[in-house]
């Protein structure tokens, strides 16, 4: 077991992260008190899919946005932070990497010369949600953005909201994505949510109007409808 102080937690990221890879426990103290652990992953099943596709979660690691900022700026690790809590973005699969490369390149052709534009991860992205003083900061797999004129900063940083953002399930982050990056998307003025299941061969598509879920549809075949007026041949996604 190690304990170190915050700010050695802030300088030395990749190397305590290590350190839990290795099944060490690592405390961090603040004014000498502790204040969050990073634990390392135990069960079988979780072990199989950090050699596939995983969101390693920083222990119970909970931190503010302004610290989150500081500590992703100095990692070299995709780093997502969502409801106050930072997770760590391992490579993914080829299954979910061609599914995603497939959505890409039909949104890619649909968008051609459009003020709208398609972006795959990774790139982050502030959802900042109504009546919530922080946002949380994700990598969608693909979203398209039609603020880009306005919402990008001196930096070359997009600070907008996508009209339309797609995650494509894995084992590891199938009920984040389904329940807390859904409510991240709704809560931030996103107009529409792809999750695409390729185990299940499945999409569906939530519309959320005035921050609210509007409806749900499933498609299993035939063309995905999205309300920015396109259609998809759904096995041209997989």
């Amino acid at each position: 077991m190690k304990t170190i102080t915050a700010t050695e937690f802030k300088k030395n990221l990749g190397s305590y992260l290590d350190a839990v890879k290795e099944k060490e426990e690592v405390y961090i103290t603040k004014n000498n008190k502790k204040i969050a652990r990073l634990a390392p992953i135990y069960t079988d099943a979780e072990e199989y899919f950090m050699v596939k596709e995983e969101s390693a979660y920083y222990g119970n690691l909970t931190v503010s946005y302004e610290e989150f900022m500081e500590i992703a700026e100095k990692s070299e690790h995709r780093l997502e932070y969502l409801n106050g809590e930072i997770y760590q973005m391992a490579s993914p699969s080829m299954t979910h990497q061609e599914v995603v490369g497939n959505i890409y390149f039909q949104f890619k052709l649909l968008f051609r010369d459009k003020k709208c534009k398609p972006f795959i991860s990774p790139f982050d992205v502030h959802f900042w949600k109504k009546d919530i003083k922080s946002p949380d900061v994700l990598q969608p797999d693909v979203f398209i953005a039609c603020d880009t004129d306005e919402k990008v900063n001196e930096k070359d940083r997009y600070m907008g909201i996508p009209t339309l953002v797609v995650e494509v399930l894995s084992p590891s982050t199938r009920s984040r994505d389904m329940v807390f990056k859904l409510n991240s998307y709704m809560l931030s003025g996103v107009e529409e949510y792809w999750v695409v299941d390729p185990v299940n061969k499945k999409v569906m598509v939530y519309n959320f109007v005035a921050y609210e879920a509007l409806n749900v549809e499933i498609y299993t075949e035939g063309k995905i409808h999205s309300t920015m007026g396109f259609d998809i041949d759904f096995d041209e996604l997989f």
